[in-house]
């Protein structure tokens, strides 16, 4: 089996070969390619060029276009900082709504006009060129819960959803019409599945969290299912509190930060629910030995059960040493489902 055949053979029931294996490596994959975090966030081609590398390298089972959550925030005309060798980062000082009444009437961007977005799709593109079937291609989108955050600033959306339910309301049905079309874009492009990161999601609590986010979230699953590609949740933090509604999202696969334990996502999503993940990217994976690591990931095997891919908790740290992500991909290599 290839990367792409194993990662689908997983979340469709199948019997693959061995256990997938997709790590997130953005930093990491700049600084192991010799490239700044500056040109791979800016130009889609470098980061193709990282990406098939790390691929290579680690044998890892998926490419992915993520690089930062400003894209879609930068087409709006958000104030974005770009630094030489870090992720650009969104100025909430001069969010795009800091005024409310500007949602009405707000243009949304065209992901294929030639901004942020618009580079993220020909990195799809690019990747559908280079690696054909032989490895998954994950295109990536804002979740509304994110987004609206990006848009809005994170402070103040914490106040809207006591002060001004109704616009959140309003601004996260907006959110999910742009990022389906986002997602659209990429699709056409050439990504097999688009990765959904909503990490505001997971500082609302459980009763915010049912009531406003799962709908939106719920209709933007949906939406790329009916496009025909698979869909990868990823909400950083500890999602405990909210794991049975994310298992109720139907996502192909739920990427769990380390904060959660496998054991009780199991338990909250049932035995059909394809987990990813999770050990602690710092102190487990860049901090550890080889060793270590490898007992980690199986730990983390044994509390999910199958199915199950194998990756860290979140993004891989720019100086894990490099023989500790290839021993979780060893791992994964040695390990039937």
């Amino acid at each position: 089996m290839n990367g792409r055949e194993r990662i689908l053979s997983t979340i469709d029931g199948g019997t693959p070969d061995r256990l997938p294996f997709m790590p997130i490596t953005m930093m990491f994959a700049a600084d192991h390619a010799g490239k700044s975090y500056g040109e791979y966030a800016r130009d889609h081609r470098t980061l193709v060029e990282c990406q098939l590398r790390l691929a290579e390298d680690f044998d890892v089972d998926h490419v992915s276009c993520i690089s930062d959550p400003a894209r879609e925030a930068a087409d709006f005309g958000a104030s974005v900082k770009y630094f030489d060798d870090q992720p650009p980062a969104i100025d909430e000082e001069h969010a795009v709504l800091l005024d409310r009444a500007t949602l009405v009437g707000l243009k949304q961007p065209d992901p294929l006009g030639g901004g942020r977005m618009h580079d993220r799709v020909k990195a799809a593109a690019l990747f559908k060129e280079r690696v054909g079937g032989s490895k998954l291609i994950e295109g990536w989108v804002e979740g509304p819960c994110a987004m609206a955050a990006d848009l809005r600033g994170i402070n103040t959306l914490m106040m809207d959803f006591y002060e001004a339910p109704d616009f959140v309301r309003d601004l996260f049905a907006y959110v999910v019409d742009l990022e389906l079309k986002f997602a659209r874009a990429q699709i056409d492009a050439g990504a097999d599945s688009i990765g959904v990161g909503d990490a505001a999601a997971s500082l609302i609590g459980p009763q915010l969290y049912e009531e406003f986010v799962l709908p939106y979230e719920v209709q933007l699953v949906n939406g790329i299912h009916e496009m025909g590609a698979r869909v990868r949740l990823h909400i950083c933090g500890n999602t405990s509190p909210i794991l049975g509604g994310m298992g109720r999202l139907g996502c192909d696969i739920v990427d769990l930060d380390f904060p959660a334990g496998m054991s009780a996502a199991r338990g909250a999503m049932g035995p059909r629910q394809t987990l990813l993940g999770n050990i602690d990217p710092v102190r487990a994976l860049r901090d550890g030995t080889p060793e270590s690591v490898y007992a980690a990931i199986a730990e983390c095997h044994r509390d999910a059960h199958a199915p199950y891919i194998v990756s860290a908790g979140c993004e891989v740290p720019r100086d894990t040493p490099a023989e500790n992500l290839r021993a979780m991909g060893e791992y994964a290599r040695n390990t039937k489902p």
